[in-house]
């Protein structure tokens, strides 16, 4: 009896420590559970934030980069043009200009642009000589189709080259004449565009003139931004037209806007 209830003891002695063991081991199991989330929590943060980065990223290359050119420009300007060639011979330079012209930019750095002019052409003193007239008026309009090759230099500074094809169509009148009709035509009424067969006509249709010409055109210009879509230019041209072996010569210089 004595051996019996001494290992009773024994066994509850054993089975209480047993479960007391048990007790604080799942203790220590749950304080160390919010350590251990607590890094894995901390390591989805940074995942979270390189997705969102990414997404950003996506959504910048969706949009694409903002365009910095125009579809569309516009210039009106004006000046004086010098003369070349044989229209130098009965035409003062300086006559009065005025432009006006559209692109269409297909890039940053190429577009087509077309161009209205029209140019004074004040005759010279000799040439109202020989046409034996006390005055006249002369002038012409031009039509260009031009690529245009724009070249950007900074911010606010620009240049730009254009070449192409021109008509021209010049005309002009004389007040009078004291010239006998049917006479020999002298340089100016050949240029003129009124003599026939070497002769002046006989009905005096030669005292107005007009002429249909195509050619060609080139020039350069520089541009300065002086507004977020407004620019001041300046421009240099050289205009060339022929029909029937008579030309005309243009060296226009225009300043104006472009917007």
């Amino acid at each position: 009896m004595i051996r019996q209830f001494a290992a009773v003891p024994r066994f509850g002695f054993a089975t209480a420590a047993f479960l007391f063991l048990l007790v604080v081991g799942a203790t220590m199991v749950r304080a160390q559970q919010p350590a251990s989330t607590q890094p894995a929590q901390a390591q989805q943060q940074p995942d979270q934030s390189s997705s969102q980065e990414a997404s950003e990223e996506e959504t910048t290359r969706r949009r694409g980069k903002p365009r910095e050119y125009k579809n569309w420009n516009f210039n009106v300007g004006g000046g004086a043009s010098l003369t070349n060639g044989t229209t130098q011979q009965f035409v003062r330079g300086g006559g009065g200009i005025a432009a006006a012209g559209v692109a269409r930019n297909y890039s940053k750095y190429f577009g087509i642009r077309a161009d209205f002019q029209f140019d004074n052409l004040p005759l010279r003193t000799s040439a109202l000589e020989s046409a034996q007239a006390p005055g006249a008026s002369s002038h012409a309009y031009s039509i260009s189709l031009d690529p245009i090759i724009n070249i950007p230099a900074t911010k606010v500074w620009s240049g730009y080259i254009v070449f192409g094809p021109t008509y021209i169509h010049r005309s002009g009148k004389l007040d009078s004449s004291t010239v006998i009709p049917g006479s020999a035509c002298n340089s100016f009424f050949v240029w003129w565009g009124t003599c026939f067969g070497g002769n002046i006509p006989l009905d005096r249709n030669f005292l107005s003139a007009n002429q249909n010409e195509f050619g060609y055109n080139f020039g350069a210009g520089i541009a300065r931004k002086v507004h977020a879509n407004i620019e001041i230019y300046g421009e240099f041209r050289y205009l060339h037209g022929t029909h029937n072996g008579l030309t005309t010569d243009l060296r226009p210089i225009t300043a104006g806007i472009r917007f």
